[in-house]
């Protein structure tokens, strides 16, 4: 996508990107989420906290929440994108607006 200079200042929506806007942190927190749950089977009960503060890091201070502010400068049609697709869990996208 990135390759093709007909797509500068287009907002990928398709594939994963359809689901999620942000699939790649998505997968980062699920990554730390099955670290936690191994944690669990051994016992280390603690360890699910790591796994709660990672997500929320992603989500509201490095991953998601840095992307975002960049991207609705950089894309015009980001705005709408934000309209039908959720930013981190992926799941079926809006109906489009008008």
């Amino acid at each position: 996508f990135k390759a093709n200079p007909s797509n500068k200042g287009k907002v990928l929506d398709s594939g994963l990107w359809k689901y999620t806007r942000h699939p790649n942190y998505f997968g980062d927190a699920t990554v730390w989420w099955a670290f936690g749950l191994f944690s669990l089977a051994a016992g280390a009960y603690w360890q699910i906290v790591g796994s709660l503060i990672m997500t929320y890091l992603i989500i509201k201070i490095s991953g998601v929440a840095l992307l975002e502010k960049s991207l609705d400068d950089k894309k015009p049609e980001y705005k709408d994108y934000v309209k039908r697709t959720n930013a981190f869990f992926p799941w079926f996208p809006k109906k489009k607006y008008d």
